[in-house]
Protein backbone atom coordinates (compact mmCIF):
# COMPACT_ATOMS: atom_id res chain seq x y z
CA UNK A 1 0.00 0.00 0.00
CA UNK A 2 1.69 3.35 -1.04
CA UNK A 3 1.06 6.39 1.49
CA UNK A 4 0.62 10.05 0.80
CA UNK A 5 2.49 11.03 -1.72
CA UNK A 6 3.50 14.35 0.00
CA UNK A 7 5.17 12.77 3.23
CA UNK A 8 6.70 10.21 1.07
CA UNK A 9 8.53 13.36 -1.02
CA UNK A 10 9.34 14.74 2.27
CA UNK A 11 11.40 11.19 3.32
CA UNK A 12 12.58 10.82 0.31
CA UNK A 13 14.02 14.48 -0.31
CA UNK A 14 15.63 14.35 3.49
CA UNK A 15 17.29 11.05 2.78
CA UNK A 16 18.75 12.31 -0.20
CA UNK A 17 19.57 15.40 1.05
CA UNK A 18 22.72 14.51 3.50
CA UNK A 19 23.96 11.48 5.25
CA UNK A 20 24.73 14.03 8.09
CA UNK A 21 22.02 15.36 10.24
CA UNK A 22 20.61 19.16 9.22
CA UNK A 23 19.74 21.00 6.49
CA UNK A 24 21.33 24.03 5.04
CA UNK A 25 21.05 27.05 6.90
CA UNK A 26 20.60 26.33 10.57
CA UNK A 27 22.11 28.67 12.64
CA UNK A 28 25.13 25.85 14.16
CA UNK A 29 25.70 25.29 10.10
CA UNK A 30 26.05 29.17 9.65
CA UNK A 31 28.31 29.45 13.21
CA UNK A 32 30.67 27.23 11.80
CA UNK A 33 30.95 28.49 8.25
CA UNK A 34 31.81 31.90 9.64
CA UNK A 35 34.21 30.74 11.99
CA UNK A 36 35.85 28.55 9.18
CA UNK A 37 35.75 31.82 7.45
CA UNK A 38 37.68 33.69 10.59
CA UNK A 39 40.01 30.56 10.94
CA UNK A 40 39.29 30.59 14.37
CA UNK A 41 40.26 26.63 14.53
CA UNK A 42 42.21 26.78 11.20
CA UNK A 43 39.23 24.83 9.17
CA UNK A 44 39.17 21.90 11.89
CA UNK A 45 35.25 21.01 13.39
CA UNK A 46 35.25 18.49 16.05
CA UNK A 47 32.04 17.14 17.82
CA UNK A 48 31.08 15.16 20.85
CA UNK A 49 28.16 13.27 21.40
CA UNK A 50 28.48 12.88 25.78
CA UNK A 51 25.53 10.85 27.19
CA UNK A 52 25.99 9.82 30.77
CA UNK A 53 25.66 6.08 31.35
CA UNK A 54 22.94 5.83 33.71
CA UNK A 55 19.50 4.53 31.48
CA UNK A 56 18.97 3.80 27.87
CA UNK A 57 19.22 6.60 25.21
CA UNK A 58 15.99 7.47 23.81
CA UNK A 59 14.05 9.18 20.70
CA UNK A 60 15.43 12.77 22.29
CA UNK A 61 18.86 11.39 21.93
CA UNK A 62 18.41 10.62 18.37
CA UNK A 63 18.15 14.33 17.10
CA UNK A 64 21.20 15.10 19.52
CA UNK A 65 23.54 12.19 17.80
CA UNK A 66 22.04 13.20 14.73
CA UNK A 67 23.32 16.95 15.44
CA UNK A 68 26.67 15.71 16.48
CA UNK A 69 27.31 12.96 14.30
CA UNK A 70 25.77 14.95 11.03
CA UNK A 71 27.51 18.45 11.75
CA UNK A 72 31.00 16.85 12.06
CA UNK A 73 30.21 14.87 8.64
CA UNK A 74 29.05 17.64 6.54
CA UNK A 75 32.22 19.69 7.68
CA UNK A 76 34.41 17.06 7.29
CA UNK A 77 35.45 17.13 10.11
CA UNK A 78 34.98 13.70 13.20
CA UNK A 79 32.66 13.09 15.84
CA UNK A 80 34.02 11.40 19.73
CA UNK A 81 31.28 9.44 21.79
CA UNK A 82 32.05 10.69 25.76
CA UNK A 83 30.51 8.60 28.46
CA UNK A 84 30.11 11.65 30.94
CA UNK A 85 30.56 9.00 33.89
CA UNK A 86 31.21 11.21 37.01
CA UNK A 87 28.09 9.70 38.33
CA UNK A 88 28.93 6.44 39.80
CA UNK A 89 25.66 5.83 41.77
CA UNK A 90 23.79 5.55 38.95
CA UNK A 91 26.03 4.56 35.94
CA UNK A 92 26.65 0.91 34.91
CA UNK A 93 28.86 -1.10 32.16
CA UNK A 94 24.82 -2.09 30.89
CA UNK A 95 23.80 1.43 29.72
CA UNK A 96 27.49 1.70 28.60
CA UNK A 97 27.12 -1.11 26.33
CA UNK A 98 23.48 -0.37 24.85
CA UNK A 99 24.72 3.10 24.27
CA UNK A 100 27.44 2.41 21.98
CA UNK A 101 25.29 -0.37 20.61
CA UNK A 102 22.70 2.14 19.35
CA UNK A 103 24.65 4.65 17.79
CA UNK A 104 26.16 1.95 15.53
CA UNK A 105 22.48 0.61 14.96
CA UNK A 106 21.48 4.36 13.66
CA UNK A 107 24.66 4.12 11.58
CA UNK A 108 27.41 5.89 13.21
CA UNK A 109 30.59 5.34 13.90
CA UNK A 110 32.23 7.73 16.63
CA UNK A 111 36.38 8.38 15.67
CA UNK A 112 37.14 7.73 19.26
CA UNK A 113 35.16 6.20 22.28
CA UNK A 114 36.19 8.27 25.22
CA UNK A 115 35.28 8.73 29.10
CA UNK A 116 35.17 11.46 31.27
CA UNK A 117 37.47 9.08 33.75
CA UNK A 118 39.36 9.25 31.03
CA UNK A 119 40.37 12.56 32.72
CA UNK A 120 40.12 12.40 36.15
CA UNK A 121 43.32 12.44 36.89
CA UNK A 122 44.12 15.98 34.50
CA UNK A 123 40.76 17.01 35.83
CA UNK A 124 42.23 16.50 39.48
CA UNK A 125 45.54 18.81 38.53
CA UNK A 126 43.27 21.14 37.20
CA UNK A 127 41.45 21.40 40.53
CA UNK A 128 44.99 22.14 42.70
CA UNK A 129 45.53 25.11 39.65
CA UNK A 130 42.27 26.78 40.63
CA UNK A 131 43.01 26.79 44.44
CA UNK A 132 46.79 27.97 43.88
CA UNK A 133 45.50 30.94 41.91
CA UNK A 134 42.45 31.73 45.12
CA UNK A 135 40.04 30.63 42.29
CA UNK A 136 38.32 27.48 44.39
CA UNK A 137 37.78 26.83 47.78
CA UNK A 138 36.83 24.00 50.01
CA UNK A 139 33.62 24.29 51.63
CA UNK A 140 32.81 22.70 54.73
CA UNK A 141 29.14 23.14 55.09
CA UNK A 142 26.91 20.42 54.23
CA UNK A 143 24.52 20.76 50.76
CA UNK A 144 21.69 22.04 52.36
CA UNK A 145 23.41 25.09 53.70
CA UNK A 146 25.14 26.17 50.68
CA UNK A 147 21.81 25.49 48.38
CA UNK A 148 20.24 27.63 50.59
CA UNK A 149 22.93 30.68 50.56
CA UNK A 150 23.10 30.56 46.94
CA UNK A 151 20.03 32.37 47.00
CA UNK A 152 17.46 32.95 44.08
CA UNK A 153 16.58 34.94 41.69
CA UNK A 154 16.29 38.53 43.23
CA UNK A 155 17.52 37.02 46.04
CA UNK A 156 21.08 37.53 47.04
CA UNK A 157 23.67 34.67 47.75
CA UNK A 158 25.24 34.51 51.06
CA UNK A 159 29.21 34.03 51.00
CA UNK A 160 30.93 31.10 53.06
CA UNK A 161 32.37 31.66 55.97
CA UNK A 162 35.13 29.45 53.93
CA UNK A 163 35.18 31.61 51.01
CA UNK A 164 38.65 33.71 52.19
CA UNK A 165 40.28 30.47 53.03
CA UNK A 166 43.78 30.51 52.56
CA UNK A 167 44.62 28.48 49.42
CA UNK A 168 47.41 26.21 51.13
CA UNK A 169 45.11 25.50 53.19
CA UNK A 170 42.27 24.65 50.61
CA UNK A 171 45.12 22.57 48.70
CA UNK A 172 45.72 20.39 51.93
CA UNK A 173 42.07 19.74 52.45
CA UNK A 174 41.28 19.55 49.13
CA UNK A 175 43.74 16.34 48.99
CA UNK A 176 42.39 15.47 52.22
CA UNK A 177 39.34 14.80 50.19
CA UNK A 178 41.13 12.93 47.79
CA UNK A 179 42.52 10.46 50.37
CA UNK A 180 39.56 9.34 52.03
CA UNK A 181 39.70 11.50 54.87
CA UNK A 182 36.56 12.98 54.94
CA UNK A 183 32.79 11.53 55.24
CA UNK A 184 30.85 11.48 52.29
CA UNK A 185 29.31 14.72 51.87
CA UNK A 186 30.97 16.59 54.78
CA UNK A 187 33.28 18.36 52.12
CA UNK A 188 32.79 19.89 48.75
CA UNK A 189 35.52 22.20 46.78
CA UNK A 190 33.38 25.12 45.40
CA UNK A 191 34.46 27.71 42.52
CA UNK A 192 35.42 31.04 43.66
CA UNK A 193 32.99 33.34 41.14
CA UNK A 194 30.64 35.80 42.20
CA UNK A 195 27.85 34.92 44.75
CA UNK A 196 25.73 37.87 43.47
CA UNK A 197 25.72 37.21 39.94
CA UNK A 198 22.58 37.01 38.42
CA UNK A 199 23.08 33.71 36.50
CA UNK A 200 22.77 31.52 39.27
CA UNK A 201 25.13 28.81 37.91
CA UNK A 202 27.92 31.51 38.47
CA UNK A 203 27.55 31.35 42.37
CA UNK A 204 29.95 29.52 43.41
CA UNK A 205 29.26 26.53 41.76
CA UNK A 206 30.53 23.10 43.36
CA UNK A 207 32.70 21.55 41.40
CA UNK A 208 33.80 17.80 43.66
CA UNK A 209 31.97 16.07 46.12
CA UNK A 210 32.79 13.03 48.09
CA UNK A 211 31.23 9.79 47.13
CA UNK A 212 32.34 6.53 47.92
CA UNK A 213 30.71 4.42 45.45
CA UNK A 214 32.35 2.15 43.14
CA UNK A 215 33.16 3.24 39.18
CA UNK A 216 32.08 0.90 36.42
CA UNK A 217 35.80 2.09 35.04
CA UNK A 218 38.01 2.86 37.95
CA UNK A 219 36.70 0.45 40.46
CA UNK A 220 37.25 2.51 44.06
CA UNK A 221 40.55 4.52 42.84
CA UNK A 222 38.70 7.41 43.75
CA UNK A 223 36.66 8.93 46.52
CA UNK A 224 35.57 12.51 44.85
CA UNK A 225 34.19 12.92 41.56
CA UNK A 226 33.97 16.04 39.25
CA UNK A 227 30.31 17.26 39.12
CA UNK A 228 29.34 17.67 35.18
CA UNK A 229 30.22 21.33 34.59
CA UNK A 230 33.88 21.12 35.76
CA UNK A 231 34.13 17.95 33.86
CA UNK A 232 32.00 18.79 30.54
CA UNK A 233 34.11 21.93 29.45
CA UNK A 234 37.54 20.82 30.30
CA UNK A 235 36.78 17.12 28.40
CA UNK A 236 36.10 19.25 25.64
CA UNK A 237 39.17 21.12 26.16
CA UNK A 238 41.16 18.17 26.41
CA UNK A 239 39.77 16.29 23.11
CA UNK A 240 40.49 19.22 20.69
CA UNK A 241 36.24 19.78 20.57
CA UNK A 242 35.80 22.66 18.51
CA UNK A 243 31.99 22.88 18.40
CA UNK A 244 30.35 21.47 21.91
CA UNK A 245 26.41 21.10 21.35
CA UNK A 246 24.09 21.11 24.07
CA UNK A 247 19.98 21.16 24.47
CA UNK A 248 18.70 24.85 25.59
CA UNK A 249 18.10 24.09 29.04
CA UNK A 250 22.28 24.22 29.72
CA UNK A 251 22.40 27.92 27.90
CA UNK A 252 22.59 28.95 31.01
CA UNK A 253 25.58 27.15 31.99
CA UNK A 254 27.37 28.64 29.13
CA UNK A 255 28.93 31.40 31.47
CA UNK A 256 30.47 28.76 33.60
CA UNK A 257 31.70 26.63 30.99
CA UNK A 258 33.40 29.64 29.67
CA UNK A 259 35.03 30.90 32.88
CA UNK A 260 36.39 27.38 33.68
CA UNK A 261 38.21 27.37 30.58
CA UNK A 262 39.18 31.09 30.76
CA UNK A 263 40.98 29.90 34.00
CA UNK A 264 43.74 27.16 32.04
CA UNK A 265 46.09 26.64 30.18
CA UNK A 266 44.29 24.56 27.08
CA UNK A 267 46.20 22.42 24.98
CA UNK A 268 43.87 23.25 22.14
CA UNK A 269 41.86 26.56 20.62
CA UNK A 270 38.86 27.26 23.56
CA UNK A 271 35.93 25.19 22.37
CA UNK A 272 32.79 26.86 22.69
CA UNK A 273 29.07 25.82 23.54
CA UNK A 274 26.10 26.16 21.34
CA UNK A 275 22.41 25.36 22.16
CA UNK A 276 19.81 23.90 20.09
CA UNK A 277 16.24 22.88 20.75
CA UNK A 278 15.42 19.40 22.38
CA UNK A 279 13.40 17.11 20.74
CA UNK A 280 10.03 16.50 22.10
CA UNK A 281 7.14 14.01 20.96
CA UNK A 282 3.27 14.30 21.60
CA UNK A 283 1.90 11.41 23.64
CA UNK A 284 5.55 10.53 24.91
CA UNK A 285 7.57 11.24 28.14
CA UNK A 286 11.61 11.07 27.72
CA UNK A 287 12.95 11.45 31.50
CA UNK A 288 15.01 8.98 32.29
CA UNK A 289 14.00 9.06 35.88
CA UNK A 290 10.01 8.58 34.93
CA UNK A 291 11.02 5.90 32.02
CA UNK A 292 12.39 4.29 34.79
CA UNK A 293 9.77 4.49 36.95
CA UNK A 294 7.83 2.71 34.04
CA UNK A 295 10.15 -0.24 33.93
CA UNK A 296 10.59 -0.66 37.77
CA UNK A 297 6.93 -0.41 38.35
CA UNK A 298 6.11 -2.85 35.85
CA UNK A 299 4.03 -0.80 33.66
CA UNK A 300 6.06 -1.75 30.77
CA UNK A 301 8.04 -5.01 30.63
CA UNK A 302 11.31 -3.20 30.00
CA UNK A 303 13.56 -0.66 28.93
CA UNK A 304 12.85 -1.97 25.54
CA UNK A 305 9.12 -2.57 25.69
CA UNK A 306 7.91 -1.85 22.05
CA UNK A 307 5.90 0.96 23.87
CA UNK A 308 9.04 2.75 25.34
CA UNK A 309 10.53 5.99 23.53
CA UNK A 310 13.92 4.35 24.12
CA UNK A 311 15.85 3.56 20.91
CA UNK A 312 15.90 -0.40 22.17
CA UNK A 313 12.18 -0.29 22.19
CA UNK A 314 11.65 1.39 19.00
CA UNK A 315 13.87 -1.15 17.52
CA UNK A 316 12.18 -4.00 19.04
CA UNK A 317 9.00 -2.19 17.57
CA UNK A 318 10.49 -2.40 14.06
CA UNK A 319 11.50 1.48 13.57
CA UNK A 320 13.90 1.47 11.13
CA UNK A 321 16.91 3.16 12.20
CA UNK A 322 16.64 5.17 8.63
CA UNK A 323 13.52 6.39 9.30
CA UNK A 324 14.56 7.93 12.55
CA UNK A 325 17.61 9.74 11.43
CA UNK A 326 15.77 10.85 8.43
CA UNK A 327 13.19 12.52 10.51
CA UNK A 328 15.33 13.86 12.87
CA UNK A 329 17.36 15.67 9.81
CA UNK A 330 14.28 16.85 8.54
CA UNK A 331 12.95 18.62 11.81
CA UNK A 332 16.34 20.33 11.87
CA UNK A 333 18.00 22.45 14.39
CA UNK A 334 16.50 25.22 15.66
CA UNK A 335 16.69 27.62 19.21
CA UNK A 336 13.25 27.27 20.03
CA UNK A 337 11.52 24.51 21.53
CA UNK A 338 8.60 22.82 19.73
CA UNK A 339 6.75 19.46 20.37
CA UNK A 340 6.07 17.65 17.33
CA UNK A 341 3.32 15.39 16.41
CA UNK A 342 4.12 11.39 16.86
CA UNK A 343 2.17 11.07 13.81
CA UNK A 344 4.89 13.05 12.01
CA UNK A 345 7.60 10.26 12.92
CA UNK A 346 5.07 7.56 12.13
CA UNK A 347 4.86 8.82 8.53
CA UNK A 348 8.60 8.65 7.90
CA UNK A 349 8.54 4.87 9.09
CA UNK A 350 5.71 4.04 7.08
CA UNK A 351 7.04 5.34 4.35
CA UNK A 352 10.69 4.13 4.96
CA UNK A 353 8.51 0.32 5.75
CA UNK A 354 6.54 0.19 2.34
CA UNK A 355 9.88 0.53 0.62
CA UNK A 356 11.66 -2.12 2.19
CA UNK A 357 8.82 -4.44 3.73
CA UNK A 358 7.75 -7.79 2.42
CA UNK A 359 4.39 -8.70 1.94
CA UNK A 360 2.38 -11.36 3.83
CA UNK A 361 -1.25 -12.15 4.82
CA UNK A 362 -2.19 -12.54 8.96
CA UNK A 363 -5.81 -12.82 9.99
CA UNK A 364 -5.18 -11.39 13.78
CA UNK A 365 -8.98 -11.79 14.57
CA UNK A 366 -9.77 -15.63 12.87
CA UNK A 367 -12.58 -16.37 11.64
CA UNK A 368 -13.28 -19.82 9.83
CA UNK A 369 -14.94 -19.39 6.30
CA UNK A 370 -15.62 -22.48 4.39
CA UNK A 371 -16.31 -23.04 0.96
CA UNK A 372 -18.89 -25.58 0.16
CA UNK A 373 -18.72 -26.29 -2.89
CA UNK A 374 -14.72 -26.70 -3.08
CA UNK A 375 -13.81 -29.98 -4.86
CA UNK A 376 -12.17 -32.65 -3.69
CA UNK A 377 -9.91 -35.09 -4.60
CA UNK A 378 -10.51 -38.35 -5.69
CA UNK A 379 -9.43 -39.83 -2.01
CA UNK A 380 -11.95 -37.46 -0.88
CA UNK A 381 -9.61 -34.74 0.76
CA UNK A 382 -10.03 -30.80 -0.21
CA UNK A 383 -7.54 -29.44 -3.30
CA UNK A 384 -4.86 -27.28 -2.89
CA UNK A 385 -4.56 -24.82 -5.31
CA UNK A 386 -1.39 -22.51 -5.05
CA UNK A 387 -1.12 -19.02 -6.03
CA UNK A 388 1.69 -16.40 -6.56
CA UNK A 389 1.48 -13.42 -5.07
CA UNK A 390 4.40 -10.55 -5.29
CA UNK A 391 6.67 -10.07 -2.08
CA UNK A 392 6.56 -6.20 -2.74
CA UNK A 393 5.23 -4.07 -5.59
CA UNK A 394 7.62 -1.23 -4.75
CA UNK A 395 11.09 -3.35 -5.57
CA UNK A 396 10.19 -6.46 -8.40
CA UNK A 397 13.56 -7.26 -7.62
CA UNK A 398 11.99 -9.20 -4.53
CA UNK A 399 10.12 -11.77 -6.37
CA UNK A 400 7.35 -13.78 -5.79
CA UNK A 401 5.86 -16.49 -3.46
CA UNK A 402 3.55 -19.27 -3.42
CA UNK A 403 0.38 -19.19 -1.15
CA UNK A 404 -1.39 -22.17 -0.82
CA UNK A 405 -5.67 -22.30 -1.36
CA UNK A 406 -8.00 -24.81 0.06
CA UNK A 407 -11.86 -24.88 0.94
CA UNK A 408 -11.02 -23.82 4.36
CA UNK A 409 -9.78 -20.59 5.24
CA UNK A 410 -9.69 -18.04 8.14
CA UNK A 411 -10.91 -14.12 7.43
CA UNK A 412 -10.43 -11.19 9.83
CA UNK A 413 -13.71 -11.52 11.61
CA UNK A 414 -14.50 -7.76 11.34
CA UNK A 415 -14.96 -8.66 7.59
CA UNK A 416 -18.33 -10.21 7.92
CA UNK A 417 -21.21 -8.96 9.25
CA UNK A 418 -24.56 -10.79 9.47
CA UNK A 419 -26.65 -8.20 9.19
CA UNK A 420 -24.39 -5.50 7.65
CA UNK A 421 -24.32 -1.94 8.54
CA UNK A 422 -24.44 1.04 5.95
CA UNK A 423 -21.65 1.16 3.63
CA UNK A 424 -20.04 -1.91 4.72
CA UNK A 425 -19.08 -3.70 1.64
CA UNK A 426 -17.25 -6.78 2.58
CA UNK A 427 -18.38 -10.01 3.03
CA UNK A 428 -22.35 -10.63 4.12
CA UNK A 429 -25.20 -13.19 2.95
CA UNK A 430 -25.83 -12.99 -0.54
CA UNK A 431 -23.10 -10.17 -0.77
CA UNK A 432 -19.32 -11.31 -3.08
CA UNK A 433 -16.44 -10.20 -2.38
CA UNK A 434 -12.86 -10.87 -3.56
CA UNK A 435 -10.23 -12.91 -1.94
CA UNK A 436 -7.38 -11.48 -2.65
CA UNK A 437 -5.07 -12.76 -5.31
CA UNK A 438 -7.62 -16.17 -5.67
CA UNK A 439 -11.53 -16.74 -6.14
CA UNK A 440 -14.32 -14.26 -5.88
CA UNK A 441 -17.06 -15.79 -2.92
CA UNK A 442 -20.44 -14.92 -1.81
CA UNK A 443 -21.90 -16.22 1.58
CA UNK A 444 -24.46 -18.18 2.33
CA UNK A 445 -25.10 -18.86 5.68
CA UNK A 446 -23.45 -18.75 9.38
CA UNK A 447 -22.54 -21.13 12.37
CA UNK A 448 -23.59 -19.93 15.49
CA UNK A 449 -22.14 -21.52 19.17
CA UNK A 450 -24.41 -21.66 21.73
CA UNK A 451 -24.21 -18.17 22.92
CA UNK A 452 -25.29 -16.73 19.73
CA UNK A 453 -21.65 -15.85 18.42
CA UNK A 454 -20.51 -16.56 15.00
CA UNK A 455 -17.41 -19.26 14.92
CA UNK A 456 -17.98 -19.97 11.32
CA UNK A 457 -19.03 -18.62 7.60
CA UNK A 458 -19.94 -20.32 4.91
CA UNK A 459 -19.99 -19.35 1.66
CA UNK A 460 -19.40 -20.81 -2.75
CA UNK A 461 -17.00 -19.76 -5.26
CA UNK A 462 -16.69 -19.05 -8.54
CA UNK A 463 -14.41 -21.44 -10.10
CA UNK A 464 -14.61 -18.97 -12.97
CA UNK A 465 -12.97 -16.12 -11.04
CA UNK A 466 -9.06 -17.37 -10.48
CA UNK A 467 -7.14 -14.31 -10.20
CA UNK A 468 -9.73 -12.35 -8.78
CA UNK A 469 -11.68 -10.90 -11.81
CA UNK A 470 -14.88 -12.05 -13.47
CA UNK A 471 -14.91 -13.33 -16.99
CA UNK A 472 -18.17 -11.42 -17.44
CA UNK A 473 -17.15 -8.03 -15.93
CA UNK A 474 -19.13 -7.81 -12.83
CA UNK A 475 -17.52 -5.50 -10.37
CA UNK A 476 -17.07 -6.28 -6.60
CA UNK A 477 -16.64 -3.29 -3.73
CA UNK A 478 -14.26 -5.06 -1.64
CA UNK A 479 -10.75 -7.14 -1.67
CA UNK A 480 -10.26 -9.36 1.71
CA UNK A 481 -7.04 -10.99 2.88
CA UNK A 482 -7.48 -15.05 4.29
CA UNK A 483 -5.18 -17.47 5.01
CA UNK A 484 -5.55 -21.33 4.30
CA UNK A 485 -6.18 -22.91 7.60
CA UNK A 486 -4.79 -26.13 6.53
CA UNK A 487 -1.41 -23.96 6.26
CA UNK A 488 -1.80 -21.62 8.76
CA UNK A 489 0.93 -21.42 11.26
CA UNK A 490 -0.04 -20.04 14.58
CA UNK A 491 1.42 -16.63 15.99
CA UNK A 492 1.07 -14.00 18.15
CA UNK A 493 0.66 -10.26 17.87
CA UNK A 494 0.82 -7.10 20.01
CA UNK A 495 -1.12 -4.30 19.27
CA UNK A 496 -0.01 -0.69 20.38
CA UNK A 497 -2.37 2.16 21.29
CA UNK A 498 -0.26 5.50 22.62
CA UNK A 499 1.84 4.59 26.06
CA UNK A 500 0.24 8.24 27.47
CA UNK A 501 -3.20 8.74 26.80
CA UNK A 502 -2.89 13.25 26.06
CA UNK A 503 -0.84 14.59 23.34
CA UNK A 504 1.39 16.47 26.83
CA UNK A 505 1.37 13.92 29.81
CA UNK A 506 1.13 15.63 33.06
CA UNK A 507 -0.33 18.66 31.50
CA UNK A 508 -3.43 18.83 33.65
CA UNK A 509 -2.04 16.91 36.60
CA UNK A 510 1.41 17.93 36.96
CA UNK A 511 3.21 14.69 36.90
CA UNK A 512 3.40 12.64 33.17
CA UNK A 513 3.05 9.23 34.58
CA UNK A 514 -0.76 10.21 35.93
CA UNK A 515 -1.55 10.27 31.85
CA UNK A 516 -0.18 6.43 31.05
CA UNK A 517 -2.67 4.73 29.57
CA UNK A 518 -3.75 1.25 30.74
CA UNK A 519 -4.80 -0.20 27.37
CA UNK A 520 -1.98 0.27 25.49
CA UNK A 521 -0.72 -3.42 24.59
CA UNK A 522 -3.46 -5.50 23.24
CA UNK A 523 -2.49 -9.21 22.55
CA UNK A 524 -4.28 -11.57 20.40
CA UNK A 525 -3.73 -14.72 18.85
CA UNK A 526 -3.87 -15.20 15.32
CA UNK A 527 -3.27 -17.26 12.15
CA UNK A 528 -0.36 -16.06 9.59
CA UNK A 529 0.57 -18.01 5.71
CA UNK A 530 3.64 -19.91 6.31
CA UNK A 531 5.98 -17.77 4.62
CA UNK A 532 5.96 -15.96 7.82
CA UNK A 533 7.76 -18.70 9.61
CA UNK A 534 10.66 -17.59 7.75
CA UNK A 535 10.49 -13.98 8.74
CA UNK A 536 14.13 -13.24 10.39
CA UNK A 537 13.74 -11.66 13.98
CA UNK A 538 14.10 -7.93 13.76
CA UNK A 539 12.47 -8.15 10.72
CA UNK A 540 9.37 -6.03 9.82
CA UNK A 541 6.81 -7.06 6.90
CA UNK A 542 3.64 -5.77 6.22
CA UNK A 543 0.38 -7.75 7.29
CA UNK A 544 -1.64 -6.55 4.52
CA UNK A 545 -4.57 -4.61 5.18
CA UNK A 546 -3.61 -4.21 8.91
CA UNK A 547 0.21 -3.04 8.76
CA UNK A 548 3.00 -3.49 9.48
CA UNK A 549 4.94 -5.93 11.57
CA UNK A 550 7.92 -6.54 13.55
CA UNK A 551 9.58 -10.33 14.01
CA UNK A 552 10.53 -10.04 18.23
CA UNK A 553 13.76 -11.53 18.66
CA UNK A 554 12.88 -13.46 21.95
CA UNK A 555 9.38 -14.87 22.08
CA UNK A 556 9.16 -17.13 18.63
CA UNK A 557 6.62 -15.96 16.60
CA UNK A 558 5.38 -13.00 18.33
CA UNK A 559 5.40 -9.77 16.19
CA UNK A 560 4.65 -5.89 17.27
CA UNK A 561 2.73 -3.85 15.82
CA UNK A 562 5.28 -1.13 14.15
CA UNK A 563 2.96 1.28 12.57
CA UNK A 564 -0.59 0.97 10.94
CA UNK A 565 -1.54 1.47 7.06
CA UNK A 566 -3.73 4.52 7.99
CA UNK A 567 -1.53 8.01 7.45
CA UNK A 568 -2.47 9.97 10.42
CA UNK A 569 0.28 12.71 9.85
CA UNK A 570 -1.48 13.89 6.27
CA UNK A 571 -5.20 13.92 7.99
CA UNK A 572 -3.84 16.15 10.44
CA UNK A 573 -1.71 18.74 7.98
CA UNK A 574 -5.03 18.67 6.17
CA UNK A 575 -7.13 19.68 8.84
CA UNK A 576 -4.56 22.39 10.32
CA UNK A 577 -3.61 23.56 6.28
Amino acid sequence: MNNDAGVAGDVGATRRAADGAIRAGDFIAAKIREDNATGLYRGRVQTRFPPEPNGYLHIGHAKAITADFGIAADFGGSCNLRLDDTNPDTEDVEYVESIIDDIAWLGYTPANVCYASDYFEALYEWAELLIRDAKAYVDDQDAETISAQRGGFGKPGVESPYRERDPEENLRLFRAMRDGEFADGARVLRAKIDMQSENMQLRDPVLYRIRRSHHHRTGDKWVIYPTYDWAHGQSDALEGVTHSMCTLEFEAHRPLYDWCLEQLPLPYEKPQQLEFARLELTHTVTSKRRLRKLVDDGTVTGWDDPRMPTLVGLRRRGYPAAAITAFCTHIGINKTNSRHAIEELEAFVRTELNRVSLRRMAVINPLRLVIDNWPQTEEGAPVVEWFTLGNNPENPDDGTRSVPFGGVLYIERDDFAEVPPPKFFRLSPGREVRLRGAYLVSATDVVKDEAGNIIEVHCTYDPATRGGDAPDGRKVKSTMHWVSAEHALDATVNLYERLFSTEVPGESTGEPLDDVNPDSCTTLNCKVEAALGDTAPGEVVQFERLGYFCKDGQTPMLFHRTVGLKDEWANIRKRSG
